[in-house]
């Protein structure tokens, strides 16, 4: 019988550890909870786990703490960072620095689960990976051995998938996740839809740039327009960015209309 796959639960909110471990274990999953980073230290100290909720917000530490001894522990480990909207810049800190994603609360148990399943199946592919590398090591040495030659031993490294380094852009204030399709500006997270998301980003791109009307419908959608056109098909979206990001979107600092042209983002 195959042993269960082991999951480190760490938040402080007895609540909501408490649910998501129940989650998890009726998903078959061996769970182990922590309330704050004491004892999630000397659950790590115990011994590796298969995965790892880390919250960012513990009564004795802060995750962002803890995750370079997590990694220093067990390199390869995936660590899924558990945030509310109010922390989402410090989740992003958290993925640049080696956390395998973060997930928002409340959560979302399909989500949730979705999630953990990817994860632990991405993990396999290096895992595995390294045992075949092993084996043919041995393999190798034991041929030389029979040939009467020296046989060098190779150290297996542990790999990993790379963070990918264009995630995230961020403009001055503005950051936006471009996996999770997320927004945050000042720390504070914001919704947007999802086409206007993708004209957000095209002006990020090319800020503090202005992007003219044609430009930004092609990249955003991927419609050839004429300026009339793109023109109205631009300001909808705009106006929907205004009301989010501008304190008055009447007198925007973010989101500029450069008269004859198109926008820019200026932060």
């Amino acid at each position: 019988m195959i042993p269960a796959q082991t999951i480190l639960v760490v938040d402080d909110e007895p609540n909501l550890r408490h649910t998501l471990s129940l989650i998890l274990q009726r998903a078959g999953f061996q769970v182990t909870m922590a309330a704050n980073g004491k004892e999630t230290m000397e659950n790590l100290r115990a011994g590796a786990y298969d995965l790892v909720f880390l919250d960012l917000k513990l009564p004795d530490t802060s995750g962002l703490v803890l995750l370079p001894e997590i990694r220093r522990l067990y390199p390869d480990m995936p660590v899924l960072i558990l945030t509310a909207h109010a922390t989402l810049e410090s989740a992003m800190e958290a993925v640049r620095q080696g956390a395998r994603d973060y997930l928002l609360k409340p959560i979302d148990p399909p989500h949730i689960l979705a999630r953990v399943h990817e994860v632990l199946a991405e993990q396999q592919q290096p895992r595995r990976r390294r045992e075949i590398v092993s084996q043919v090591q041995e393999l190798l040495a034991e041929l030389r051995q029979v040939d009467g030659t020296e046989a060098p031993v190779t150290p297996v490294v542990p790999t990993l998938p790379a963070a990918d380094p264009a995630r995230f852009l961020v403009c001055g204030k503005l950051t936006v996740d471009l996996h999770t399709r997320h927004v945050s500006i000042d720390n504070h997270y914001v919704s947007l839809p999802p086409s206007t998301f993708d004209y957000l980003v095209v002006l990020m791109r090319h800020s503090p740039r202005a992007v003219s009307y044609e430009v930004l419908v092609k990249e955003a959608q991927a419609y050839d327009l004429s300026r009339a056109e793109a023109r109205d098909m631009a300001r909808w979206h705009i106006h929907e960015m205004r009301k989010v990001l501008e304190a008055d979107p009447r007198h925007p600092s973010y989101i500029i209309t450069v008269r004859d042209i198109g926008y820019c983002l200026v932060t």
